[in-house]
């Protein structure tokens, strides 16, 4: 059974910081790139930041020199560390493991962030 378990979220103010968390079993996680996506209320989930199986890395231009993702492939983890973060940042945040050889994917059950004075 394949499981991804987001932590981390929370309410934090203008200009802090967070570090969200991903745990996965069932997969062998070092052959999934890694996403984290975040859906504000009445879209659809948009992706903020990935990372491949060889550690490249990729970011949304509103979260550029912002956020960071990485990955620890002993501990079946992927993270996210935002800082500097704003009200617009505010939004449920999904990770997501895929397999591009077999178009296969997985999603977490979301974390919320909440970035307010």
């Amino acid at each position: 059974q394949v499981q991804l378990v987001e932590s981390g979220g929370g309410l934090v103010q203008p200009g802090g910081s967070l570090r969200l968390s991903c745990a996965a079993s069932g997969i062998t996680f070092k052959m999934y790139q890694m996403d984290w996506h975040r859906q504000f209320p009445g879209e659809q989930r948009v992706l903020v930041a990935s990372i491949s199986s060889g550690g490249g890395t990729n970011y949304a231009d509103s979260v550029k020199n912002r956020f960071t993702i990485s990955r620890d492939n002993a501990k079946n983890t992927v993270y996210l560390q935002m800082n500097s973060l704003k009200p617009e940042d505010t939004a449920v945040y999904f990770c997501r493991a895929y397999l591009p050889s077999l178009v296969t994917t997985y999603w977490g059950q979301g974390t919320q962030v909440t970035v307010s004075s």
